[in-house]
């Protein structure tokens, strides 16, 4: 989505990193986090739910824990491939979108997208995957930076944006200018 800029402001930026080199597939961080996000809260241990995933290639030895950061309408068209350390890793490895190519990060009984919501709004809680996680692969930052003030549109802005994806901004333009021009010969009948 698309917004207005309008000067520089403070902004809380939260992070969980990951270091590859400490995760061992144990998937502790998934259950904790299905745990959270359970209804009632901690009732039940569904890791589909879960807004962090271990990925697991055991063939390549690969385990890779990614946040869900949100929605792609449609899939990717990365095919890289990075070697690190010696270890092969697809570029989806990383990837912390829901898309179209894959069932990662989609609530299973609505197929909607889940986005890390590092377990609050709270930015002294430590989210439960980063608490549980015995071997430090993954670690919690705060910190403040200055961003440029992001104005969030209305209504008719987010439609029009939605319009525009899926028409283009021309045929968008184009109707609209008939439809004023119509307008137009409706006022001067009245």
């Amino acid at each position: 989505m698309k917004t207005a800029m309008s000067g520089l402001v403070k902004k809380i930026v939260k992070t969980i990193k990951v270091d590859l080199d400490k995760c061992n597939g144990c998937r502790a961080c998934e259950i904790a986090c299905a745990a959270y996000h359970a209804n009632p809260r901690y009732s039940s241990f569904n890791p589909s739910r879960a807004r962090v995933r271990v990925v697991i290639d055991e063939r390549n030895d690969e385990w890779v824990a990614i946040r869900s950061t949100g929605y792609a309408k449609a899939e990717c068209d990365g095919r890289r491939v990075y070697t690190i350390k010696g270890k092969e890793y697809s570029e989806c490895s990383f990837c912390g979108n829901a898309c179209p190519a894959r069932d990662l990060f989609k609530e299973p009984d609505s197929g909607l997208a889940l986005k890390c919501d590092m377990c609050g709004d709270d930015p002294n809680q430590i989210p439960l995957c980063v608490q549980i996680c015995s071997r430090d692969a993954l670690t919690y930052e705060v910190t403040e930076k200055e961003v440029e003030e992001q104005i969030k549109p209305n209504e008719m802005e987010i439609g029009l944006e939605s319009l525009a994806d899926r028409y283009g901004l021309d045929k968008i333009m184009s109707a609209v200018a008939r439809m004023a021009q119509q307008g137009a010969g409706v006022e001067a009948e009245r």
